[in-house]
């Protein structure tokens, strides 16, 4: 892939201004028609219709804000990965950690149902975050020593073992499916396919609070995946603790998508093509491209979310299927152009 390299303000200024652009028209596109000056007199809380305050207030913007917090921390975690085992195919949907997490949720939709009447923040920010979290990181570990050996990653062996562990996931989700009762199989189908469309306040706040530890935490190791690209070898030489950053890094990164798994469900691809549109805008500097990737997954998603909702209207497609519509067709050019390389 060719990579151009322009200067970081001509690059992050047009796409702040987009992402506020698409965020604002967010706000008021949707099946029931709003006005500008209607949606901003319900921001800020004039007087307005209540129908109308309720749509901007308690759908529309909820949703926008974690479309915004999720697309950044899977295209974060999309960038890093894929720096982390110098692949361009390394995503956390591809090489399992996503089917992982939705496992581990899912387990504890199905088992901790029962008690979400009594507890209604027991699934949302306790268990559900949790043992996505296990799951994720348990699938991350283990597809990554099978792809390590004494003379390096193998990513094809990751990609094999992330295609044997979706699979695997993939069954036991059915299983779990097969014995939930009413109230868990919709939840699980909903979930599966993946909706921004129940959205809370503490979702979003959970949502928000990931982003922020995560981008400290990746910003500060920038410079050490960028050695990482010269080879673990060359890291070595320059000081780097090698295993102790890829797990660190790994640790991170499932706790990223884990959470956004348990709020969201299963959202592919958003990891796979946005470090890649990065790369051909600010090159393969981790310092650029982290913050880069952040702003660009929040604009994939609100895009994917204000598609969803408007496609079909007044229906609404999940907003998995929008992501996988997009990045199935461009995971496939990569394999080809991957192909060609080789």
């Amino acid at each position: 892939m060719q990579v151009l390299r322009y200067q970081p303000r001509y690059i992050f200024v047009p796409v702040v201004c987009g992402l506020v652009a698409t965020a604002v028209a967010s706000i008021f596109i949707g099946p029931m028609p709003i006005s500008l000056a209607e949606a901003w007199q319900a921001i800020i809380r004039q007087d307005v219709a209540p129908h109308v305050s309720l749509v901007i207030q308690q759908v529309r913007i909820p949703r926008m804000l974690l479309c915004l917090a999720v697309g950044a921390i899977l295209a974060m975690c999309g960038a890093v990965m894929q720096g982390l085992f110098r692949n361009p195919l390394a995503d956390p949907g591809i090489i399992g950690v996503s089917g992982g997490a939705a496992l581990g949720a899912a387990l504890a939709i199905v088992v901790f149902a029962p008690m979400a009447e009594f507890y209604p923040l027991l699934l949302t920010l306790g268990t559900v975050p949790i043992f996505a979290f296990i799951g994720g990181s348990l699938v991350t570990l283990l597809v990554y020593q099978l792809g390590t050996s004494q003379y390096g990653t193998s990513v094809a062996i990751m990609l094999l073992a992330g295609v044997a562990i979706s699979a695997l996931a993939g069954a036991a989700l059915g299983l779990l499916n097969f014995y939930a009762d009413d109230q868990a199989l919709r939840d699980l189908a909903l979930w599966s396919m993946g909706s921004v469309a129940h959205t809370t306040w503490e979702n979003i706040a959970l949502a928000w609070a990931t982003l922020a530890v995560l981008l400290y935490c990746l910003q500060q190791d920038g410079n050490k995946l960028n050695a990482f690209l010269l080879g673990e070898a060359e890291a070595r030489h320059m000081g780097i603790g090698v295993e102790a950053l890829k797990r660190r890094l790994i640790l991170l990164c499932a706790a990223g998508v884990g959470i956004c798994v348990s709020l969201c469900g299963m959202i592919g691809f958003v990891g796979l093509i946005i470090p890649h549109l990065g790369r051909m805008l600010v090159g393969p500097n981790h310092n650029l491209l982290i913050p880069l990737s952040a702003l660009l997954g929040g604009l994939l998603l609100l895009i994917a979310d204000t598609l969803s909702r408007t496609l079909v209207s007044p229906a609404e497609l999940p907003v998995g299927i929008i992501t996988a519509l997009a990045g199935a067709p461009f995971f496939i050019a990569l394999l080809f152009q991957q192909r060609g390389k080789m």
